[in-house]
């Protein structure tokens, strides 16, 4: 008796690709599952000159394990920017499976600006690292600002020179600075209210009272007879150091509030406390002032006024020098002052006791004033070679302006 024989039916074509391609997908997710687990020591990469050999020799999985559980991202390039590594939170970053980040190349996350800048960036990683700010553009077509710090790695049995890369979500960071910008922006409107506030009292009645004052003390001397020698003169001497006061209390008003830049604007305002600047210290004063056709905006008109004044009492306390100049400028789509002086100077390095020395100075609040107005403030100085503050804010270009002569002030 013959055993019956059992027919296997054969396999398609497409049955049989259909399978090849489930058991390559089962491969390559075990693959990946192993590189995140520490459990392979390299990787291969398809190539157009052939496959290449990436070895991970070094990388123990205590520190592969650190590395995953780090809210940066965490990378491993090669020179030409192709992703060896990659940890969950890059990927979470760039919005894709990680399996899709890992053996890709990482210039399809930046812009072609960002492309251009980082690429001579990395080739100079072989002595030190650097760091650029980038926008990372993710898988769903969002934005993500980041900044990306670089270094070198050693080769520890890698085939080719390899990078390593940190890359920062600096989202929430953005998010701040704009929230603090917003805060201080409020907080000089503020101070610019109750500047007008205490300026608007100082006018219409302290000055007013010492006015009245100083009249009833005139009268008073004029009374006492010429007889009596030293009252009369202790009356006089009185009725001046009131008319000092008045003359100190208005100047003050007008420094807190000055009405001639509400009025007339920002040039005759400049000419205006630049002149008392020179009467006031002796110090040789030259203006060259664009005559504007049109008004700037008052905000910008202010800045301007808070940044000169403030450079100007720098000079008065601290520069002891012999000349300053003052420059207001028009050039395409913004407006520029320069105030340059002969001082001593000082050192703008960035060291923290520096930086609370220029803070005493001013400079944070001339560059809080700028930014509020879409502007920036450069100051150059060293010592014994004077100081220059330079302001550049955006202009409409509706404004227009000519330039007036030269101007010195003795």
């Amino acid at each position: 008796m013959k055993a019956a024989r059992r027919r296997i039916p054969r396999l398609t074509t497409p049955t049989r690709e259909l399978a090849a391609l489930r058991v390559r997908l089962a491969e390559a997710e075990e693959t990946l599952r192993a590189i995140r687990t520490g459990e392979v020591d390299a990787v291969v990469i398809a190539d157009k000159e052939g496959p290449r050999v990436f070895t991970l020799e070094g990388a123990e999985h205590a520190y592969r394990v650190l590395i995953e559980s780090m809210n940066e991202g965490a990378l491993t390039l090669t020179v030409d920017q192709t992703i060896l590594y990659a940890n969950q939170s890059f990927a979470g970053m760039v919005k894709s499976p990680l399996e899709q980040v890992i053996g890709g190349s990482f210039r399809r996350y930046l812009s072609a600006a960002d492309r251009s800048t980082l690429r001579p960036l990395l080739r100079r990683t072989a002595k030190a690292g650097s760091k650029i700010q980038v926008m990372l553009h993710a898988a769903d077509g969002s934005q993500v600002p980041a900044q990306i710090s670089i270094r070198p790695m050693a080769k520890n049995g890698f085939s080719q020179k390899t990078i390593g890369m940190v890359v920062t979500d600096l989202t929430d960071a953005r998010h701040n600075e704009e929230m603090l910008r917003a805060l201080s922006q409020r907080l000089l409107r503020s101070q610019e209210a109750e500047r007008g506030r205490v300026a608007l009292e100082l006018h219409d009645n302290i000055t007013q009272l010492l006015c009245a004052v100083v009249v009833r003390s005139q009268a008073l001397a004029d009374r006492i007879s010429a007889s009596e020698g030293t009252s009369k003169l202790e009356a006089t001497s009185l009725r001046e150091m009131l008319g000092k006061a008045t003359e100190e209390v208005e100047r003050i008003s007008r420094d807190l509030r000055p009405s001639v830049l509400d009025q007339l604007g920002l040039v005759a305002a400049m000419r205006e406390t630049t002149t008392g600047f020179a009467n006031r210290t002796g110090v040789s004063l030259e203006l060259a002032l664009v005559r504007l056709t049109v008004r700037l905006p008052a905000d910008t008109e202010l800045t301007l006024y808070r940044i000169l004044q403030e450079a100007l009492k720098n000079v008065e306390a601290h520069a002891r020098a012999h000349r300053v100049t003052v420059c207001l400028s028009k050039e395409p789509g913004f407006i520029q002052l320069t105030v340059h002086d002969d001082g001593v100077g000082f050192k703008t390095a960035q060291r923290p006791a520096l930086r609370r020395r220029n803070d005493r100075l001013g400079l944070l609040s001339m560059r809080e004033r700028a930014a509020y107005v879409g502007g920036t403030v450069e100051v150059k100085s060293a010592r014994r070679a004077g100081t220059e503050v330079e302001v550049r804010i955006p202009l409409a270009p509706s404004v227009t302006a000519s330039r007036l002569p030269r101007r010195r002030t003795a």
